[in-house]
């Protein structure tokens, strides 16, 4: 796991007095993300991660470092405020069992310390602190792969197993726990029987794919709308589609413009209605979409327009009024709601578009 760790007994630096100095760890934030996938690039990793995947690994462990996520990690800052050591463990759920009744495991990801930094004791200081702060939070189980250096490290602090696969349980009640059952008035977590890791309750939630779209008119007010080669159930579309991972809804409807249609949308976005439709039997997620206001297009402009062959075959305005006959009564309700928001300038709330009602 670490390759930092040359001895098991290590100790402080003197100062100028001989008496040995303490390092002073901090819990990390998402701030610390990088630094601490640096660490783990130099110092843990048989071979350092690419500029690439340092971002990548940065982008995804920020988030989880904040409160509500599942990892924990405790740094020590050199004196010239760049990172000396770090320890990183990574929260997550398991089948309960006697020895670890909550069903909450965490895996000690990375240890590492600046070879500057070293034969201090600054690894047992923030591995120490990664412990007692994962305890306090009713993990029990404990996972880690470890070299041979720093296997002696963390048998002392209660690891068992080879170096290769090392396991430590810990059923003693957190101090923090102890102190406020005792009445002792000392700040503590109190018991919560229904906490779960974020990764698990996430599996309880309800899902929904989200979707944003662009209202289009011609000169005339008469609604812009594409015809579908693929979905004979819903022939006549607005412009739009799914969001993409890491896409915001007006950055979808700006992609799907494009690649749709060939047209740029330009300026701000104007919401005109939000919708929502609960799942069934043609799709089992809930789905919730916002459309834009794409405003009025020249008959140039509508002419240029550039259809994706595997989407859509024809573009057409109508109006609203010959759109019903063409067009269920579902997609026409939507369609409808839309305009009357163009036209009210009230945006729309429309929560009737469930999947396999028609």
């Amino acid at each position: 796991m670490s390759r930092d760790m040359t001895s098991a007994t290590t100790v402080g630096p003197p100062d100028t007095s001989g008496i040995s100095m303490r390092p002073s760890v901090r819990a990390a934030t998402p701030a610390d993300a990088e630094g601490i996938i640096q660490m783990r690039s130099q110092y843990v990793l048989s071979e350092p991660l690419s500029e690439e995947w340092v971002r990548r690994c940065t982008a995804e462990l920020a988030p989880r470092l904040a409160a509500s996520g599942d990892a924990r990690a405790f740094v020590i800052e050199a004196p010239d405020g760049s990172m000396a050591s770090c320890a990183l463990g990574l929260i997550h759920p398991v089948l309960p069992a006697p020895a670890y009744p909550k069903g909450v495991a965490a895996r000690m990801h990375a240890v590492a310390t600046h070879p500057d930094m070293r034969r201090r004791g600054y690894a047992r200081a923030v591995v120490t602190a990664l412990l007692e702060q994962l305890h306090t939070e009713h993990v029990t189980l404990f996972e880690l792969h470890a070299g041979e250096e720093a296997a002696p490290l963390f048998r002392e602090l209660g690891f068992t197993g080879t170096a290769a696969l090392m396991r430590m349980t810990r059923l003693e009640e957190p101090a923090t726990l102890r102190s406020q059952e005792s009445g002792d008035g000392l700040p503590g977590a109190s018991e919560d029987p229904g906490w779960m890791p974020p990764e698990l309750y996430a599996e309880t939630v309800l899902k929904a794919t989200c979707f944003a779209c662009v209202y289009f008119t011609d000169e005339d007010d008469r609604p812009l709308q594409l015809h579908s080669v693929y979905s004979p159930a819903h022939p006549w579309q607005l412009v739009g589609g799914t969001m993409d991972p890491g896409e915001r809804p007006w950055e979808t409807a700006v992609r799907e413009c494009g690649e749709e249609t060939g047209l740029a949308i330009a300026g701000l976005p104007r919401l005109l209605a939000t919708v929502y439709g609960l799942p069934g039997a043609e799709w089992p997620y809930s789905t919730v979409g916002m459309v834009f206001d794409g405003g009025q297009l020249t008959t140039e402009q509508i002419r240029s327009i550039t259809l994706d062959p595997r989407e859509h075959d024809k573009a057409r305005v109508l109006p609203l009024a010959e759109c019903e006959q063409r067009m269920p009564p579902r997609d026409f309700a939507r369609l409808s709601a839309v305009a009357e928001a163009r036209r009210t300038g009230v945006a729309a709330y429309f929560d009737a578009w469930d999947w396999g009602t028609e």
